[in-house]
């Protein structure tokens, strides 16, 4: 079967998640050593330097090897449309997990400056290496931390990032799903966002996150524009899921 045809079943892999989603809240990592894995298939069969094999290259290994918990194929393409609509210099990802997203964003966003908040240092190291293979690494940073942190990260990335009032172009949410609204309105709470500012969130239906759903509704035409893409769950097409893609009307 070719793997770019997205698989309707769900496989062990897909399935042994359930059993690590307890490992997943505490270490960001399922716990059977795939995104360890992942790093290593990238670097003995991804062209280096080349943006556009590693995507696809980690895009085959959650196809044929192991399933990942990344934005995917079919949804990294609603990442690659927002990201383009926004144009970003400065972009923020909350969930660097192995650096799927980061790296979507830096394609799509060639000249910006892409900064990735990871809870585990495991996954940051992971990451690091696969930018580092794709030649990105002088543009994509991880911090590893949480926003949630009392401000710890938050001051992190103003003061050693420029992060500052006005200046965040894109922010792509893909972490603890219970932390979506909480995190967005610290960032809101910064005032790091601009008019037309552009903010995705991913799986918002599966595991989900209904209190973020229900917020950008409460907000729609008034704080926020917010479309919904319908789509599905990661590297299959049995699991409905939806992309938001909210535009930032304050500022």
């Amino acid at each position: 079967m070719n793997w770019k045809q997205r698989m309707p079943l769900l496989r062990w892999s897909f399935l042994r998640l359930a059993l690590g989603a307890r490992n997943i809240t505490k270490t960001g990592q399922i716990g059977d050593g795939r995104e360890a894995a992942a790093a290593d298939y990238v670097v003995a069969n991804a062209r280096e330097g080349d943006i556009d094999d590693v995507i696809a290259t980690i895009d085959r290994f959650a196809y044929e090897k192991s399933f990942l918990i990344n934005v995917g194929d079919e949804k990294g393409e609603l990442l690659d449309a927002a990201v383009r609509k926004a144009n970003p210099a400065l972009a923020l990802e909350l969930g660097t997990y192995c650096g799927y997203g980061s790296l979507r964003i830096a394609r799509a966003a060639p000249t910006a400056k892409v900064f990735s908040v990871e809870l585990a240092e495991a996954n940051a190291e992971i990451a690091r290496r696969i930018w580092a293979h794709a030649g990105v690494a002088d543009r994509v940073t991880c911090v590893v931390g949480t926003i949630g942190d009392g401000g710890r990260t938050l001051d992190t990335l103003a003061t050693q990032y420029g992060f500052a009032p006005g200046k965040l172009d894109l922010l792509f949410i893909d972490h603890d799903k219970k932390a979506y609204l909480p995190d967005l309105q610290s960032i809101l709470d910064r005032g790091w966002l601009h008019r037309g500012s552009i903010v995705v969130a991913d799986n918002i239906l599966i595991p989900g996150s209904p209190k973020y759903r229900e917020y950008m509704n409460q907000q729609q035409g008034k704080l926020f524009h917010t479309v919904e893409h319908k789509a599905h769950g990661e590297y299959q097409t049995l699991v409905p899921d939806i992309v938001l893609e909210s535009e930032y009307l304050a500022g």
